[in-house]
């Protein structure tokens, strides 16, 4: 099988997250010092059905590592999930020689993966994604610069917020996940956070616990509230109307998705990029690379897409008792 290996595609798909040009970079450059050919496919599924395939050298990834986004591009491909459409894509990669492929996203791109796996194309899934909702995985690309991020911004409007005696509803990404509200909670010292795996919707909570700090001397408050539960600009107008106190929303959006990675999305998301590589060159496909224990480690795309992922109950109970006002 390793014999066989001798061009690998890379692509990345769904939303982009900062350090999959450092995944791209070293997909690149380990397959290259292998001996391999590289072609780079851009937006993701759908310009591999649109055949916007290209080939990739050392040069074509210099000065990138440190840019967000993805000099690749990225799309979503709906269409995919045409059975017809996939046996489409994995004629594109015999037709372009490519007999290993990278997939940089999240679980819908593994499903894309699996797909092609199954059609006989070689594929690792590298997990791209600033949700971290990937169960088989406990770091994900993008997450640590996206709830940086998030931690940054949610610091100077807690500074305002203080200022005017305010509360504050700041909503961060992370689709129907809360991780980067939970970590945000804990790291930036919220009052209440809102997580979609927790959130009760009982908002007269939120309203008598507010009057209850206002009462206790307390003069602002900060609210951090989770995508997945999202409708923070109404929840701050009737918030403000029960309490009395001035609320405002803050809608953090797409800047989370931005910014030069941090030190550990390079290095992670470099080493897992060289370690897709070493796989396919090792004969094995149809595999997830994550991070475990201290170890970058693999597994079945099928058994990956099969976990669950809950949110910590230690770290939830801390991000609750360390909230006591």
């Amino acid at each position: 099988m390793a014999d066989k290996i001798q061009t690998i595609g890379v692509l990345t798909s769904g939303g982009d997250a900062p350090g999959m040009n450092a995944a791209i970079r070293a997909v690149v450059r380990q397959a290259l010092a292998k001996g391999l050919k590289v072609k780079g496919i851009k937006r993701g599924y759908a310009g591999l059905l649109q055949e916007e395939i290209i080939d990739m050298e050392a040069k074509d990834v210099s000065d990138i590592i440190q840019r967000g986004g993805t000099i690749l591009q990225t799309a979503r491909c709906p269409e995919f999930v045409n059975p017809e459409v996939q046996k489409q894509g994995a004629e594109i990669c015999r037709k372009h020689g490519i007999d290993g492929l990278v997939v940089i996203g999240g679980d819908g791109s593994f499903q894309g993966a699996q797909k092609l796996a199954n059609l006989g194309i070689n594929t690792i899934g590298l997990p791209g994604t600033i949700d971290l909702d990937i169960a088989c995985t406990e770091y994900t690309i993008g997450f640590d610069t996206a709830v940086n991020t998030a931690m940054e911004a949610i610091d100077k409007v807690r500074d305002t917020s203080t200022s005017h005696e305010r509360c504050s509803v700041i909503e961060v990404m992370g689709r129907g996940a809360g991780y980067i509200a939970l970590w945000c909670g804990i790291a930036n010292g919220a009052e209440m956070v809102l997580l979609p795996e927790k959130y009760d919707y009982d908002e007269q909570k939120i309203v008598d616990d507010i009057i209850a700090a206002r009462k206790r001397g307390k003069q602002h408050y900060i609210i951090v509230n989770a995508e997945g539960i999202g409708h923070s600009t109404e929840m701050a107008k009737r918030i403000e109307a029960a309490t009395g106190m001035e609320t405002r929303a803050t809608i953090l959006g797409h800047m989370q998705r931005g910014g030069s990675p941090t030190c550990k999305d390079r290095v992670y998301a470099s080493t897992m990029g060289a370690h897709a590589v070493d796989l396919l060159c090792e004969g094995k496909s149809n595999r997830v690379v994550g991070y475990r224990h201290g170890e970058f480690v693999d597994d079945d795309i099928n058994e990956a897409l099969a976990m669950q992922k809950q949110i910590p109950e230690y770290e939830y109970e801390i991000c609750k008792n360390l909230s006591l006002k």
